[in-house]
């Protein structure tokens, strides 16, 4: 199992300064290794190897000053990263997107380098837990949870945010395989998303969408204010990290909101079963992406995927054509428009809210996916319970418990 752990870094403003210069000097060797990659190309015919590439590191460092500041596995590292765009760039092509060529990195766009299998530890040094990194120093790290002791620190990513934080992510791998999923799963709930109501599950809990607008607001003002400022002065870049710190406001309360609620399905049920949404395609519809890019489905079933594996509950994903259309008493289809918000069946008589029969049709599609007969009734007969609001608020304050009440009433 492989998993990331992120911590904050707090540097002091000499360690600061060389964080700058050596994710700088990395740039650096970036674009020059874009610049070699192409001229091979140019004079071969064909793109080199990144050992061949990798090669030239030695020869660089007797000309290159500062290059040797720097740890050999950073520097291995940037190569590295340089032929994952490449392939990348080579999916995106496949896919049937039209995809130009790499582009030489300036600052704003290269933010990070990584330790690889060596040069960084974790220490402790006066009571604080501090990041030794090889030709770098000491860095005090906020280690707000610790890592299992039966991890291992594969390496080490260090990212300065636009609002000038430093960040750590470690990529940690486990000696254990992952839980096996039931056989015969008992507690199953099927989960249809949406922007009124982030979560509709079968059992009756509805999560409400996290209310951003005040974020959102502030960050429009800053953005306006930041339009008058003159590019380049010290009150444009004062101003600039205002909007960034707004920008990371909304990302930190969107994922944590996503992580509570993700964390609350993978741990509390033995089967979930959501819609497989191709997003992507979503986004590039012309209607409504803004609130689609909000909701953040994609991050939240990536979040809900690999934490159901961890804790050993079946994911399924299914065919989401049709599971708001189809009744899910009788499995008659029914056009309805967006706004109309209840689902009432012409031929069987069931009525039921829009997003709770799509929910069930999600369950029922999971189980059959998986072979799995489920004995609970079928939602005619159980009338299906009225459905429990849960803010979204309550969520982000009590975490994943501020579902448990709620279900368990709709239950």
């Amino acid at each position: 199992m492989y998993h990331a752990y992120k911590y904050r870094l707090t540097p002091s403003d000499a360690i600061r300064e060389e964080l700058d210069r050596h994710r700088d000097i990395c740039r650096q060797l970036y674009n020059h290794t874009l610049y070699r990659l192409n001229e091979f190309q140019e004079n071969h015919g064909e793109l080199p190897s990144m050992t061949a590439l990798r090669s030239e590191l030695p020869d660089l460092k007797k000309w290159w000053d500062g290059l040797s500041d720097v740890h050999s596995k950073v520097l291995q590292t940037v190569v590295e990263r340089l032929f994952d765009n490449l392939k990348g760039l080579s999916a995106l092509k496949e896919n049937g997107y039209s995809v130009g060529q790499l582009k030489w990195k300036p600052p704003r766009e290269f933010r990070s380098f990584t330790y690889s299998q060596s040069g960084f530890k974790l220490d402790k040094k006066g009571g604080q837990t501090v990041l030794r990194l090889s030709k770098l120093g000491n860095v005090p790290i906020v280690l707000h949870r610790e890592i299992p002791d039966d991890a291992t620190l594969k390496q080490v990513t260090l990212k300065e945010e636009p609002t000038g934080e430093w960040f750590a992510t470690f990529g940690v791998e486990f000696d254990r395989a992952p839980p096996e999923p039931p056989t015969d799963p008992e507690d199953v709930v099927g989960i249809d998303v949406g922007i009124l109501k982030y979560a509709h599950d079968t059992d009756g809990a509805a999560v409400e969408s996290l209310g951003l607008s005040d974020e959102r607001e502030r960050l429009e003002r800053e953005q306006r204010a930041l339009s008058r400022k003159q590019h380049g002065s010290a009150n444009y870049e004062r101003q600039r990290r205002r909007v960034a710190e707004c920008h990371a406001d909304l990302k930190r309360k969107r994922r944590d909101f996503l992580h509570k609620l993700s964390n609350y399905y993978a741990t509390e049920y033995d089967l979930v079963a959501v819609e497989d949404l191709n997003v992507r395609g979503m986004l590039e519809s012309p209607s409504n992406s803004r609130n689609t890019a909000s909701a953040a489905w994609r991050t939240f079933l990536s979040m809900l995927e690999y934490k159901c594996e961890r804790e050993g509950t079946h994911y399924v994903p299914v065919e989401p054509a049709g599971t708001t259309k189809e009744c899910a008493a009788c499995g008659v289809a029914t056009d309805k428009p967006l706004w109309v918000r209840e689902h009432s069946c012409p031929s069987c008589g069931f009525t039921a809210d829009r997003d709770a029969n799509a929910a069930w049709n999600i369950l029922s599609r999971g189980l059959k996916r998986i072979g799995v007969v489920h004995s609970e009734s079928t939602p005619v007969e159980t009338a299906l319970p009225v459905d429990t609001a849960v803010s979204a608020k309550r969520v982000l304050e009590a975490g994943s418990r501020a579902l448990n009440g709620a279900a368990s009433a709709a239950k």
